[in-house]
């Protein structure tokens, strides 16, 4: 009984030590997004085949994120009127709003600046893509072996979809309530339920010891 005492302490041990050393894991991409109404959506298609429609606005944000859920979203306006005012509408073409967020310097490349972010609007044929619209305003694009969109506008110069040890403490999509939270680094909730196991544990076995030792 001891033993297995002394095997599940070494364990709890090994698990705090496992929570206090983990880091979620990030992956540096473009993310592509459709704006419905007043806010973002992911988008269910890459740009190679999204055929957006006169009107439509897209988005693409470069940042660091673990997933879909977790992606970052453009930022600032994104109004089809204001972007495209100077664009009137022709036969014969469609005219898509585009919003590139390049991202923050914490998402960038080691030794590479993210632009400001721009709006643009794109003006293709009826049947083209999304992808088609990004060649039209906002070459050169990078594309990977599996046509992973790795850069807009030459952004950034190397790299597409590489995992990120540690991803950038603040996010932009963070709440100003929990901006306001000081990371000070203390302990984690984790770190305080492993030490009570370790102690609860810990007093079970010495209890099971004196036990055997005071038994007839």
């Amino acid at each position: 009984m001891i033993r297995r005492a002394a095997l599940l302490v070494l364990a709890a041990l090994l698990l705090i030590g496992s929570a206090g050393q983990a880091q979620a894991a990030g992956y540096r991409y473009w993310s592509f997004w459709d704006r419905d109404g007043d806010r973002w959506t992911y988008a269910t298609q890459g740009p190679s085949t999204a055929r957006p429609s006169d009107g439509d606005v897209q988005g693409f944000r470069f940042a660091v994120s673990e997933n879909s859920d977790d992606a970052a979203q453009p930022r600032g306006s994104a109004d089809f009127a204001a972007i495209c005012a100077k664009t009137p509408a022709r036969e014969g073409s469609k005219r898509v709003a585009l919003v590139l967020d390049f991202g923050t310097a914490s998402d960038a490349p080691s030794g590479e600046t993210p632009p400001a972010r721009r709006t643009v609007c794109a003006r293709i044929s009826p049947d083209a893509t999304t992808a088609d619209a990004l060649a039209a305003v906002a070459g050169p694009l990078r594309y990977d072996t599996n046509a992973l969109l790795c850069a807009i506008a030459g952004y950034p110069e190397s790299g597409c979809g590489e995992q990120v040890a540690q991803r950038p403490e603040q996010k932009e999509k963070e709440t100003e309530e929990e901006k306001s939270t000081p990371d000070d680094g203390g302990p984690s909730v984790g770190l305080f339920a492993g030490v009570a196991i370790v102690a609860v544990l810990g007093g079970a076995a010495a209890w099971q010891a004196r036990r055997r030792r005071n038994a007839p």
